[in-house]
């Protein structure tokens, strides 16, 4: 007679993903249906097929549902103050320049206590990879108003609806200086998967916002549904349409969501103009930061 192969002798193939993820803190805290994993399996992805030196990339958030996506990814990484995930990862960049530093936060954290930083961050075309993720209000704090709640949506210190006009976020940071811009929600997968290995690849300052549903807070205070309805619902109302007008691209409470690749050119960076500025002026008396980063030594 054969033997009996019990299940606890099957062997269980790998999650693809997993090497890119501290397994040990999983399961995560994320919420059913919320859409923060699957963003971040669409980074892992991409960063899979990217040929990148993993030790060579660095993950950077703030604080916020999303921000503790650097705990989950099996990379260097910093898990910031509230709002200051771009001051972190620009110190980052600028001290170790041969590193590829990605931002991961929210839209609480990235556009309202942060908002400043973005904003100069694009304007100085800071080299860092931006991925905001906007589930259009403060998600883990409460569910209080946030730059990013439509007009008319309900939240937790709006409960009669939200009365003031929110950040165009794309329109914000390519008005700023941004290189890459794109939007995605969090079901489009192959695209927004697409969208994070191009901008891996590019310098500059890259901004890219996925939509994902809150279900805990924003459906129940809207009445919406399950996470799963929020879901369906913007993937429904997605308009892909790349290189559309930046003014076209604002979200009415329940409507449409543009979604697609608005921007992406080629512009010196922060670090390149400044190299580049010194240079002239000083000449031989300057020394630019050596690819390798470390300190420089007269």
């Amino acid at each position: 007679m054969s033997a009996v192969t019990s299940r606890s002798e099957i062997p269980v193939p790998e999650h693809p993903i997993a090497p890119f993820l501290r397994m040990d803190r999983i399961p995560h805290i994320w919420c059913p249906t919320c859409g923060i994993g699957t963003v971040v399996k669409c980074f892992a992805t991409a960063l899979e097929g990217s040929a990148l030196d993993l030790d060579k990339v660095a993950i950077v958030s703030g604080i916020g549902c999303t921000g503790r996506v650097a705990g989950y990814m099996k990379l260097d990484a910093f898990h910031t103050t509230h709002g200051r995930a771009i001051p972190f990862a620009t110190g980052l960049k600028l001290g170790r320049p041969e590193l590829q530093v990605t931002v991961f936060s929210g839209d609480g954290d990235l556009s309202g206590i942060g908002g400043n930083h973005f904003i100069h961050a694009a304007r100085r075309n800071i080299d860092l990879m931006v991925v905001l993720v906007n589930n259009f209000i403060y998600a883990m704090t409460g569910g209080q108003n946030a730059p990013t709640t439509p007009l008319t949506a309900r939240s937790s210190t709006m409960p009669y609806g939200n009365f003031e006009y929110p950040f165009n976020l794309p329109r914000l940071a390519a008005t700023c200086g941004a290189t890459y811009v794109a939007r995605w929600t969090c079901l489009h997968i192959r695209r927004l998967t697409k969208s994070f290995s191009e901008a891996l690849h590019r310098k500059g300052f890259r901004f890219i916002e996925v939509i994902t549903p809150c279900a805990t807070l924003y459906s129940r205070l809207n009445r919406l549904g399950t996470g799963l309805d929020l879901m369906r619902f913007y993937h429904d109302h997605a308009e892909i349409r790349h290189g559309a007008d930046l003014r076209d691209l604002e979200i009415a409470f329940q409507d449409r969501i543009v979604c697609g690749k608005f921007l992406d050119e080629e512009r010196p960076t922060f670090s390149e103009m400044k190299d580049a500025h010194y240079g002239k002026v000083l000449g031989d008396r300057y020394r630019p930061m050596p690819p390798e980063g470390g300190w420089i030594h007269a």
